[in-house]
């Protein structure tokens, strides 16, 4: 598999690791500052040769004969580079968000269909292996009729975090905690309860972070078409560091907690029909090197294996799609003081530019 990155700042370290464990051929990186590829390199101890780029159209030009590409860039632009690599026939792993507009997302979705390209979303957490046995135990119908579930992102960003790249906690290459650091738990969420949501409430603030054009903290209210019910927070606002990044599910034969600090470990499995693999489950621990957890390795293995077999990647661009679906939904909710009815249509995080 010929392989290509672009944008080599903070997550593109897991990338790397994604790429040594599947034994992928990188043959080129892109990055509009050439010395974070050197930086990369240097961090990640990547030893063979590839081309460097800072220009990521002249790369793809110039390597038409790639498999795919990995897009790790700001927020802002995934959906302009992604639509690019797609137009040009090239399969494509796009960091989360997708994009930052239902409209960019569409875009993705429809082009990808008549190219016949594989668009993937890096929601790599549902490759933690705490989630994977909980979905597997939902398609199985262990829980028996859903109740409602939770999600709580309860993480740190401080000033320096935000002084590291100009362009976090803005509306157009951002947005918030919720767009940034909660949508990996918005996205299991809505996966695990039945995905079809049909109405959001939502309430953003401002807290502590004054120097940020986007919200700190967020909650909203969830409604499933299946009846199920829930409730999402997510901040950055907690004091000294991470806490935690827990997902609760609540079902009338079955109860699951998920935590650790990126949905990493079972803390709670109780199902009323018990198997012989439940005791084993319980105080499971998934070990990670950080936050981004091991999901990458897998999700780049199931990327390559859905080009060979030409099948759709277990998450897909529709996937991502949906996510960001909320995130704008919470946003929209908040702003207008109203809940906010399903399917979103032509929704973007710049709508809500100059609301703090």
């Amino acid at each position: 598999m010929k392989y290509a990155l672009i944008g080599c700042g903070r997550i593109a370290v897991n990338h790397i690791k994604a790429v040594v464990e599947n034994n992928i051929d990188m043959v080129a990186a892109c990055d509009i500052k050439l010395e974070k590829i050197d930086q990369l390199v240097e961090k990640t101890k990547y030893n063979k040769d590839f081309k460097k780029y800072s220009d990521y159209k002249k790369m793809i030009d110039e390597n038409l004969d790639l498999d795919f590409v990995s897009i790790a860039t700001e927020s802002g632009i995934h959906a302009e580079i992604a639509l690019y690599c797609i137009e040009n026939g090239i399969n494509v792993i796009i960091e989360k968000p997708m994009a930052m507009s239902m409209e960019d997302a569409n875009k993705i979705i429809n082009l990808s269909k008549e190219k016949n390209v594989k668009v993937s979303v890096c929601h790599q957490n549902r490759f933690n292996i705490a989630v994977h046995k909980t979905r597997q135990a939902m398609d199985e119908g262990r829980f028996g009729r859903l109740s409602h579930g939770s999600i709580h992102v309860r993480w740190n960003r401080n000033k320096n975090y935000y002084d590291q790249a100009p362009w976090r906690g803005k509306w157009e290459s951002d947005g918030g905690c919720l767009m940034n650091q909660c949508i990996h738990g918005i996205d299991l969420l809505r996966w695990m309860l039945g995905e079809e949501v049909e109405e959001v409430y939502g309430v953003t603030k401002q807290q502590f972070h004054d120097y940020l054009e986007c919200e700190d903290i967020g909650m909203a209210v969830l409604k499933f078409k299946n009846g199920a019910v829930a409730t999402v927070e997510g901040t950055v606002n907690v004091y000294p560091q991470n806490l935690e990044e827990t997902l609760y599910l609540f079902g009338e034969d079955g109860t699951v907690k998920i935590g650790g600090k990126s949905t990493n470990n079972i803390d709670v499995w109780n199902f009323k029909d018990e198997d012989a693999d439940d005791q084993n489950n319980i105080g499971l621990k998934e070990e990670t090197e950080n936050v981004y957890g091991n999901g990458h390795t897998s999700l780049f293995k199931d990327m390559i294996k859905a080009i060979q077999d030409d099948r759709d990647p277990y998450i897909t661009a529709v996937d991502g799609k949906n996510a960001l679906e909320i995130v704008l939904a919470i946003y929209k909710s908040s702003f207008s003081g109203k809940s906010v009815k399903l399917p979103l249509e032509n929704c973007a995080s710049t709508d809500f530019e100059g609301e703090f």
